[in-house]
This record gives C-alpha cells, sequence and structure tokens, in this order.
C-alpha cells in the first residue's frame, strides 16, 4: 500500500506551523437560520480571514514547507481569486516571491490586489486551464515551484486545520457540510474530522451545474465533468483533484447539490441575517441546508464553512436581486389592461390596495396581441412572501385581468 499522501499528523503540524499567521475565525451558531433549516447551523466564518477566504491555511502552510533554496527562487500558481490572493498575502509576510499567472477576465480588484501584495502578476488565457499550461512553462523558465490550489498535499492539509478548530470550538458536531471544488477542503476538512470523531457525518455540497467531485466518486476516479456558468463560481472546477479525491473520497459520507437559485437565496440569507457578505462558493452550505438537502440533519448540530467571501462588487446587485426573487420579494408578471384613460389607474389602484409596491411598469402597444383596445404591461413588483405574489395573482384574475407571471426563480 502506497504511503498516504495527507495524515493527521500533517494537518495537526500545519496548524502549529500556521497558528500565528492565520486567524482562529469564529464558528457560532446561527439563531436566524437554525429555526429556519430545522436543525443547529454552525457557521465557521472563514470569509473573515485577511484575504477573505480559506485558501490562506494551505498557502501559509505550502510556502513555509519549502527550503531555503526554494523560498528565494519563489513560487508560482494558477488562479482566478482566492489562491492567488492567499499566496501573495503570505508570500509578502514570509519574504517568497509569489507569481500568479491568472486568466485575462480575472476581476480587476483581485488583479491589482495581488499586484498590491507584491506578486508579478501574469494574465494570460481565457480560462484557468490556459493560466495552469501557461504556469508550467514559466515553471520551468525560471526554476519556480508550482503549488496547486487545491491538490498539493500541503494546501490539503492546511484546509483541514479547519475540521481541528470546528471540534475543538464544538465537540458536539453530528455533521459538517464542506463546499466541494477541486475537493482539497473537504478532503482536509474529513480527514481532521474523522480521525478525532469517526461517527461524524461529512457532508459535500457543489453547484448542480459543476458537479465534479459528483462524476468522480460514480466513476470511481476524477473524471472531467460538465461546466455550466455558476454562482459558485469559485467551486467550478471540472476535474476534482487526485490527490483530494484519494484523501477524501472513502471519508465522505454523501455529497449534494444545489440550485442557482438557492444559492442566491443563501447569499441574501447572510446578509440579512449573519451581516456576512459571502460570495457564492461561501454560501454552498447554507444553500443545501434551505433547500431541503439537508432534512436528514433535523434535531443535530451541524456546521458549514463561509468558505470565502471576495464576491465581485458588480455582481453583488444582481445577485441579491436574483435572491429576492427566489424568496417571493420581487415579482414580475405581464398583464393586459384597458388601453382607454382610466385603465392603468384601475389596474395600479389594485397593486396598491394589495400592499404592492411598483419597481416598474413597461407598456407595450405593439406586440401586446390582437386586441386593439388593450395594452400589455410588464411590472416588477416588491411583493412580503410567495403567498402574497399569489393573493395578487388571485385578486387581479377576479377583477378580470388576463396575467401571466414570468419566472420567479423557482
Amino acid at each position: 500500500m502506497p504511503d498516504p499522501v495527507v495524515t493527521i499528523d500533517d494537518i495537526r503540524a500545519a496548524a502549529e506551523r500556521i497558528a500565528d499567521g492565520v486567524q482562529r475565525t469564529p464558528a457560532l451558531r446561527s439563531g436566524w437560520l437554525s429555526p429556519l433549516v430545522g436543525f443547529d447551523l454552525v457557521l465557521k466564518r472563514e470569509h473573515r480571514q485577511a484575504t477573505g477566504s480559506f485558501k490562506e491555511r494551505g498557502a501559509r502552510n505550502a510556502l513555509m514547507l519549502l527550503d531555503d533554496k526554494q523560498k528565494q527562487a519563489g513560487v508560482i500558481a494558477a488562479s482566478a481569486g482566492n489562491h492567488a490572493l492567499a499566496l501573495a498575502y503570505h508570500g509578502q509576510q514570509l519574504g517568497v516571491p509569489v507569481t500568479v499567472v491568472m486568466p485575462t477576465f480575472a476581476p480587476i480588484i483581485k488583479v491589482e490586489n495581488c499586484r498590491g501584495f507584491g506578486a508579478e502578476v501574469v494574465l494570460h488565457g481565457e480560462h484557468i486551464g490556459d493560466c495552469k499550461d501557461h504556469a508550467t512553462t514559466l515553471v520551468e523558465q525560471r526554476g519556480l515551484a508550482y503549488i496547486n490550489g487545491y491538490d498539493d498535499p500541503a494546501i490539503i492539509a492546511g484546509a483541514g486545520t479547519i475540521g481541528l478548530e470546528l471540534l475543538d470550538q464544538h465537540p458536539d458536531l453530528d455533521a459538517i457540510v464542506v463546499p466541494v471544488g477541486g475537493g482539497g477542503l473537504i478532503a482536509g476538512v474529513a480527514l481532521a474530522a474523522k480521525s478525532i470523531k469517526p461517527d461524524i457525518e461529512i457532508i459535500g455540497v457543489e453547484p448542480a451545474h459543476a458537479a465534479s467531485f459528483t462524476a468522480a466518486l460514480k466513476a470511481g476516479r476524477p473524471v472531467r465533468a460538465e461546466m455550466k456558468p455558476t454562482l459558485a463560481d469559485g467551486l467550478a472546477v471540472p476535474v476534482v483533484g487526485e490527490n483530494a479525491f484519494a484523501v477524501g473520497a472513502p471519508l465522505i459520507d454523501r455529497v449534494v447539490q444545489v440550485g442557482e437559485h438557492h444559492t442566491a437565496l443563501a447569499i441574501l440569507r447572510l446578509a440579512e441575517m449573519e451581516k456576512a457578505v459571502v460570495e457564492g462558493a461561501g454560501a454552498a452550505g447554507v444553500a443545501a441546508a434551505l433547500s431541503g438537502a439537508l432534512d436528514g440533519c433535523k434535531g443535530k448540530r451541524v456546521a458549514t464553512i463561509l468558505c470565502g467571501g471576495n464576491i465581485d462588487t458588480t455582481m453583488l446587485g444582481r445577485i441579491i436581486q436574483r435572491g429576492l426573487a427566489a424568496d417571493g420579494r420581487l415579482c414580475r408578471f405581464s398583464a393586459h389592461i384597458s388601453d382607454r384613460p382610466g385603465g392603468l389607474s384601475a389596474f395600479t389602484t389594485i397593486l396598491a390596495d394589495e400592499g404592492v409596491s411598483v419597481i416598474d411598469i413597461a407598456h407595450d402597444r405593439v406586440f401586446g396581441g390582437d386586441e386593439t383596445a388593450s395594452v400589455s404591461v410588464v411590472c416588477t413588483v416588491e411583493t412580503r412572501n410567495r403567498s402574497h405574489i399569489e393573493q395578487l395573482h388571485t385578486r387581479l384574475s377576479e377583477e378580470g385581468f388576463e396575467m401571466s407571471m414570468h419566472d420567479q426563480g423557482q
């Protein structure tokens, strides 16, 4: 039998190694979310690390394990975000030169932050695969050490320190729900947690649009999975890491998937209830809880990891809007109203009577149908919940307005 690529001793050593440079983040029961999901939900707030994600644990561990010659030569990584930020930040602290290869579409703020931490940023290619290929050529040219953001053993061991902290903070945990992208986080957490408490349940959660770990479990090995755009872009890794899969697969009890609307809703719930701004990947565990995918955890104490908070600010507003729609607090519908004087007034009077706030209303006289005496209007309104939407639908139908509901993010 080959030696395991990561052991519990590696994780414990990593915890001691990085203790002075990485935060021990809070893990607190959510008094707001727990009643909603039907179990005690503990939130491990990794988004509060200095660069906004759990990636710092593995990055610092990997950098500190380099020999003196390699520390002087430097390291390189391909990353569109959190891993690059973590390496740049801790490389600056530890005096290790860092080069990061990022896609040309990488958010400007992340590019500039990496440069601000002293890293050399190379923009290359359209996706992370192009970045990795180019980084490999630079490894050979410059003598740099390549640090894989989710499959390097030192990265996995660093991520596993979260499992040690969680069970120290909450020894009575019944389950840990872990977002899954490349697999390094869940591999490390599962190894740490199961080593301390063998009967604890480890549940992975990944986007339905990027279910690479599910594909790997089905095949018995890492395989390429179909990728679609997802709000949890930090989890969109086409092929899980070989080391991560070897460590994690035997220890993971199950993997669930979440849709885009529940991810948006989770981001909204965390912002409103927990005052926590997290990215889609960081909200994945809460999304699974809100979707009902964790109903088997009813009555138990369950932790999930808010693994990152580096949400693109240009996307945040749109995601919140999607979350409001998924929550029944934004509604868009079309209706046919009279095009004669007073028609619009009669229509909006009903909206006012029902306590609906109009955000936008647009007339369509050209494509509104064959009836020339009527006009089609498209309305976006604020509502209280889905019951309020149904109440509005019923009232308008009773008043003789033909209407059709648009997709509400369900």
